[in-house]
């Protein structure tokens, strides 16, 4: 099984910034004003593209791979759409089916993703989330609790 907080890269992939305004608009009382910032892929089709076309170069992936890839996606993305229709104001039950939806999503990937691309994959979304790696969180200890021997 996937690591837990791997999910949590998966996320913004999927529901771009759709669940940040659902819990401004229920912690507010207001509906989101428009994020200008946001990419202008707006539809399931533009969204499915854009996040293939940037997993074919990052990944290097085969024609087979591509089109493996762009189903899985585009049925995540499909469900992810449908549950922010159906949870609109339920937030916390949203993040739970977007949460399920990226480890179903995950799983696929690493069946059609030599475990090399897959590696780089989620290497990739940590490095965009800005998520210290383990190594990185093991490597360096924060200043003042170093080694006695290197003081």
């Amino acid at each position: 099984m996937l690591p837990k907080r791997s999910i949590f890269f998966f996320l913004p992939l999927l529901a771009g910034s759709s669940l940040a305004h659902a819990q401004v608009a229920s912690a507010t009382g207001k509906p989101p004003v428009a994020n200008t910032k946001m990419a202008p892929t707006t539809t399931v089709e533009d969204r499915v593209n854009a996040l293939t076309a940037n997993m074919t170069q990052a990944l290097g992936l085969t024609p087979a791979q591509v089109e493996k890839v762009r189903a899985i996606n585009t049925k995540s993305v499909r469900n992810v759409e449908a549950a922010r229709q159906r949870f609109r104001q339920d937030p916390t039950k949203l993040r739970g089916y977007v949460e399920d939806i990226g480890l179903a999503r995950l799983e696929q990937l690493k069946e059609v993703l030599s475990p090399a691309q897959f590696t780089r994959y989620q290497r990739k979304r940590e490095e965009k989330m800005g998520i210290p790696t383990t190594q990185g969180a093991q490597g360096n200890p924060p200043p003042g609790l170093g080694r006695p021997d290197s003081e």
